[in-house]
């Protein structure tokens, strides 16, 4: 599955310069996620001290200082119309933010018409402590998913997010720890930004939302962990950047990844809502099942047994491969393709998924 572009378009590359003027530039409908992680507008009032009376390494950048409540609302709303403007129809955003600031972008995201799907909760591992001891230790950071409007189709590839997971649904709170060791770009011993955020949390969020020979924007590209991380899954990217040292990290950074030589293949998981349709009863008529056969739970303690209608038979109740896997479970729905299994040759329990998929194959419906 691989994207295509219009040849004007900057692939991978750093453009620098204020972002809206870039954006401004780029044609619409031309990109396919966008990563943004714009400033945070702290209202640091105070120099921050250990305890030990070292100073912390604190946000306090000129570029996340804005005058007022109401300049960081305007700057806010700008960014984000025109990112709208170049996010194609079926495209998604991802907007990062703490407390400081993320309430106020997701009312305005709301405002500008976009349809928030999921807040996602980056739970730190390994915070900051709070040094003053007034308040909770600030160990999140949230995330929010929109789309373009409410009703629109988007990218998401939940079976890859689910396999990530120990093939359990992903949640909506993620443990990754701060950007931390060989990770950490570093100029004379010093964090080159502030604010660099780790490749297992963009890793993630471009997994999940787009897929190979896509675009990814990052109109606050920073360090390049975006452009990184693109390039390692086989994305395009395009970063805007303001400020020269960062995007001088950024391509140093980006251009020591080694370009990936996995296939294509390997990067992909199909959903399974894309695959063609196969039903039960085909199975069963094209003799990969028969009637009388016996069907298990994945613990071979339940079994039911196959009708000529390709209904199941257990306990006295009639009804199809779900109804009964969740009159089993005693839950109100089941996908029955994932609770049950059949019997193979050798007496391995096989589930009747892969059943499914191995009559795709060999009819050739993939």
């Amino acid at each position: 599955m691989t994207s295509t572009h219009p040849d004007s378009l900057p692939l991978n590359q750093i453009l620098q310069g204020d972002c809206l003027d870039i954006m401004r530039s780029l044609p619409e409908k031309s990109v396919d996620l966008i990563f943004a992680d714009p400033p945070y507008n702290l209202q640091l009032q105070n120099e921050l001290i250990r305890p030990n009376l070292t100073l912390v390494d604190a946000v306090d950048d000129e570029w996340d200082q804005f005058s007022s409540f109401a300049e960081y609302d305007q700057f806010t709303r700008s960014w984000l119309s025109e990112c709208r403007r170049l996010l194609k129809d079926k495209g998604t955003i991802w907007v990062i933010g703490s407390y400081h600031n993320i309430f106020r972008v997701g009312s305005i995201l709301m405002d500008l018409g976009y349809w928030i799907l999921n807040d996602i909760i980056w739970h730190k591992t390994n915070p900051m402590p709070n040094f003053r001891g007034t308040r909770f230790t600030n160990a999140t950071e949230t995330m929010i998913w929109a789309k373009k409007s409410e009703k629109q189709r988007y990218t998401f590839n939940y079976h890859a997010m689910k396999h990530l997971n120990e093939d359990k649904q992903m949640r909506n709170v993620w443990h990754i720890p701060l950007c931390t060791g060989a990770e950490r770009v570093k100029v004379k011993g010093k964090k080159a930004h502030s604010t660099q955020k780790p490749e297992a949390l963009l890793y993630r969020v471009i997994l999940a939302a787009s897929n190979p020979g896509d675009l990814i924007l990052d109109p606050f590209f920073g360090s390049g962990t975006t452009g990184a991380v693109a390039r390692k899954l086989k994305r395009n990217f395009i970063g805007i950047e303001r400020e020269s040292d960062y995007v001088k990290i950024a391509q140093e950074r980006i251009a020591a990844i080694p370009s990936p030589l996995c296939d294509t293949d390997l990067l992909v998981t199909p959903s399974k809502r894309d695959l063609p349709r196969v039903t039960f009863g085909q199975l069963i008529e094209a003799g990969y099942l028969t009637v009388g056969q016996t069907l298990y739970s994945k613990s071979g303690e339940i079994r039911a047994t196959i009708k000529a209608d390709s209904q199941l038979i257990w306990n006295g109740l009639n009804g199809s491969i779900h109804q009964v896997a969740a009159k089993a479970l005693q839950k109100s729905a089941q996908n029955g393709w994932e609770y049950w299994y059949y019997e193979d040759e050798g007496g391995e329990l096989v589930s009747i998924d892969t059943l499914r998929n191995r009559y795709r194959q060999e009819n050739n419906l993939v």
